[in-house]
């Protein structure tokens, strides 16, 4: 056991300095600023409805007030101590008002803008929970696995050692003396996941590939019941967009890529489907959950439940989980004679994704049903990414992160 141990800890310990090393060294993503300025000069604050992220900064609060006060936020450090939250959290109200609710937030926060030096805007897209067909036995087309976690699923948290890469995590398994991932996507394709139980069977397997990319889902299954798959870890292999893999070959187009796109060339593709689909070797575990709150999503990172358009998901590496977050953006076209839509809103940062890196990148979570699935599968849009800090932590920002005052 003491063996088990030390091996675990020395190459977690490796990890982590790898990781500090990319991102201080090779990530120029991770370099950014924060520029203070007042909500008047945000975008639509004037008019905006920040009762939904009252509440979803209120099952954020849930988790702040349970981490020792001294415990660091994560991120890159601007956001403090979770004791440097506790006022904030005590404070919040409970208000269906909308004025109420977001004067509360100007009396609690300072806004920051998001400054880089590379980019003149921030890239927001798109994720929800998506319904696949299932059920518990092998039959008919219900062919494809969906496994839960691998008995021996180790995740161990970078943040324990380095606390720059607070909420970052990485997934595996120990194999002798030797921390390694579990097999690619093509391999558990090929031959299954021994030791892992198999949850469900579903009848499509693109669908159960876009389960694993938006990371959790609800499933129906065959005798009209619904449950929930809620995230409980990977396999420890890279996420590889295929979508990327798709321009590269020259089978879709970059200006016309979307989720739905994608969807349609693998169906449209059947012999070429499963090894495009296999060049993500990303494989995601879930597990079962009740449905509960239908307006809910599932748990993300943080662990608290996700609200439609009030959470989304940020770089851990930079962005501490439970902070509120001001978007501004727009909406893609929804339906045949859509068209762009400005998205103007407050949400809390309350979970990560593996294609979610650098400081003015957003996923925002939209729900489940039609409608959030046009608007995630669709979504690619510049904007602007401000953060809320509490204003006694505000009054504390130095020059590390600030640079200057800004009209938004």
């Amino acid at each position: 056991m003491r063996r088990w141990a030390a091996a675990l800890i020395a190459i977690v310990l490796v990890a982590a300095g790898v990781f500090v090393w990319f991102f201080t060294r090779l990530n120029p993503s991770g370099t950014f600023a924060l520029a203070r300025t007042d909500f008047a000069a945000l975008p639509g604050w004037k008019g905006s409805d920040v009762v939904r992220t009252q509440a979803a900064f209120r099952r954020s609060c849930s988790a702040i007030l349970r981490m020792p006060p001294d415990r660091e936020m994560g991120g890159s450090g601007y956001a403090g101590t979770a004791g440097d939250w506790r006022s904030a959290c005590v404070s919040l109200p409970k208000s269906s008002d909308r004025l109420a609710a977001r004067t509360w937030f100007e009396s609690a926060f300072t806004p920051f803008a998001v400054r880089t030096d590379w980019a003149r805007e921030a890239l927001f897209t798109g994720y929800y929970e998506p319904e696949i067909q299932a059920s518990r036995s092998r039959h008919a087309s219900y062919q494809t696995p969906i496994y839960g976690p691998p008995p021996d699923l180790a995740i161990a948290d970078l943040g324990l050692f380095r606390k720059e890469l607070a909420g970052v995590r990485i997934y595996g398994h120990v194999v002798g003396a030797h921390f390694v991932p579990f097999p690619p996507r093509g391999e558990i394709d090929a031959t299954g996941l021994g030791g892992a139980p198999v949850l469900l069977y579903a009848n499509d397997p693109v669908s159960v590939f876009f389960l694993h990319i938006q990371g959790s889902g609800r499933a129906r299954l065959d005798d009209g019941s619904m449950l929930r798959l809620a995230y409980a870890g990977q396999n420890g292999r890279p996420y590889t967009p295929i979508g990327r893999v798709l321009i590269g070959k020259g089978d879709l187009d970059r200006a016309h890529m979307s989720m739905q796109a994608i969807r349609a060339w693998l169906s449209g593709h059947p012999a070429e489907a499963r090894a495009v689909m296999e060049s993500d070797e990303s494989y995601v575990f879930l597990r079962e959950a009740p449905i509960g709150d239908a307006g809910l999503g599932s748990p993300g990172t943080e662990g608290v439940p996700l609200t439609p358009e009030a959470s989304i998901a940020v770089d851990p590496s930079l962005h501490a989980l439970g902070v509120p977050m001001y978007v501004v953006s727009e909406i893609p076209p929804v339906g045949m004679h859509g068209r762009p839509a400005p998205f103007e809103a407050l949400a809390i940062a309350q979970d990560t994704g593996g294609a979610i890196k650098g400081p003015a990148r957003a996923d925002i979570f939209w729900g489940f049903g039609p409608r959030a699935e046009s608007i995630a599968g669709g979504m690619k849009s510049g904007g602007s990414l401000y953060v809320l800090i509490p204003k006694a932590l505000a009054a504390r920002i130095g020059p590390r992160f600030e640079a200057g005052q800004s009209n938004g």
